[in-house]
C-alpha cells in the first residue's frame, strides 16, 4: 500500500474534545490527561492543550510553567504557531503558564477573539487524531475559545456536589456558541467523577443525571482512589503511574466509549 491517499480520501483531521465544567474540583484536568493517555495507549496521536492559567495539566506532565519562555498566552494573544509551545512528554502538551490569566483582557479588544484557539489548531489538525482541551473553571473567554474550537464537549461532574444549575448554565453557553460561533459543537457525554459508590448521595446524583441527560451520560464512572491523587504529583498519568489500578481501567473504558462515539 503506497503512502499516498487516493483523490477522494482525505487525511483524517483530529477530533477536538473540550473538557468543561465551570465548577472547579470535578477532576477535569485529571480526566483530560488520562483520557488522552488512554487514547495514546491504543496507538492514537494525541495533543493536550492546557487552557487553564493554573497550568495543572502542564504540571501533571512534569513541566514547570514558570520556566516556560512561551505558552498558550503567546498563541492566543500574539498568534505565534502553537507548535512552538508543544512539549513532548507522555503525550504532547501545549503548555499553559500563569500569564494566561491575563489573556482574556489582552484578547478583549481583538476582532475574532473567540476563534483564536480554533485558528491556532487549524495548522496542526492533520498531525493528531485527538486534541483534548483542558479549560479553566469558568465560562469566560478561554473556555469560550475551547468550545468554539471543539467538535465535542465532555463534562466531568463530581457526584458529591452535583450542581444541576451549573450544568444548565453550561448548556446555555453551548447553545449561544452554536448560534454564534460553532454550529456543530455537541456534548459528547457527562462523566460522573470522584464517585464514592458507598454513599446514598452519589447514587441519587447518578439518578438525577440519568433523568436529565439519559443517553448522554457515560456508562463509565471515575471512582475516588488514592492513586488518582498521587499520579499528577509524580508528573504522569494514572495509566503510567498505576497501570493496573481501577482509575486507569476506568479511563480505558471511557476511551472505548468515546471511540465508539461515547453514546450507549
Amino acid at each position: 500500500m503506497s503512502g499516498f491517499h487516493s483523490s477522494d480520501e482525505q487525511p483524517k483531521q483530529a477530533r477536538v474534545i473540550a473538557f468543561a465544567n465551570q465548577k472547579g474540583g470535578v477532576a477535569k484536568t485529571t480526566t483530560t490527561l488520562n483520557l488522552a493517555a488512554a487514547f495514546a495507549e491504543t496507538g492514537h496521536r494525541v495533543l493536550c492543550v492546557d487552557m487553564d492559567p493554573q497550568g495543572n495539566l502542564t504540571m501533571s506532565q512534569g513541566i514547570d510553567p514558570d520556566t516556560l519562555e512561551l505558552s498558550m498566552y503567546d498563541v492566543l494573544v500574539h498568534h505565534i504557531p502553537i507548535k512552538q509551545v508543544i512539549r513532548r512528554r507522555e503525550i504532547d502538551v501545549a503548555c499553559a503558564s500563569i500569564d494566561l490569566a491575563g489573556a482574556e483582557i489582552a484578547m478583549s479588544t481583538q476582532i475574532g477573539r473567540e476563534r483564536s484557539l480554533a485558528k491556532a489548531l487549524a495548522a496542526i489538525k492533520d498531525d493528531y487524531d485527538f486534541i483534548c482541551i483542558d479549560t479553566p473553571p469558568s465560562l469566560g473567554l478561554l473556555t469560550i475559545n475551547a468550545l468554539t474550537a471543539a467538535d465535542k464537549v465532555i463534562v466531568p461532574v463530581q457526584c458529591e456536589y452535583l450542581s444541576m444549575r451549573g450544568l444548565i448554565q453550561l448548556q446555555n453557553t453551548l447553545q449561544m456558541i452554536r448560534e454564534n460561533l460553532n454550529p456543530d459543537v455537541q456534548i459528547e457525554g457527562i462523566l460522573p467523577t470522584m464517585m464514592d459508590t458507598r454513599t446514598v448521595h452519589a447514587k441519587e446524583a447518578i439518578e438525577i443525571l440519568e433523568e436529565n441527560f439519559g443517553d448522554r451520560l457515560f456508562a463509565s464512572r471515575i471512582k475516588k482512589t488514592v492513586r488518582f491523587a498521587e499520579a499528577p504529583v509524580k508528573g504522569m498519568s494514572v495509566l503510567k503511574y498505576d497501570p493496573d489500578g481501577t482509575a486507569a481501567q476506568s479511563y480505558r473504558d471511557l476511551a472505548k466509549e468515546v471511540l465508539s462515539h461515547g453514546i450507549r
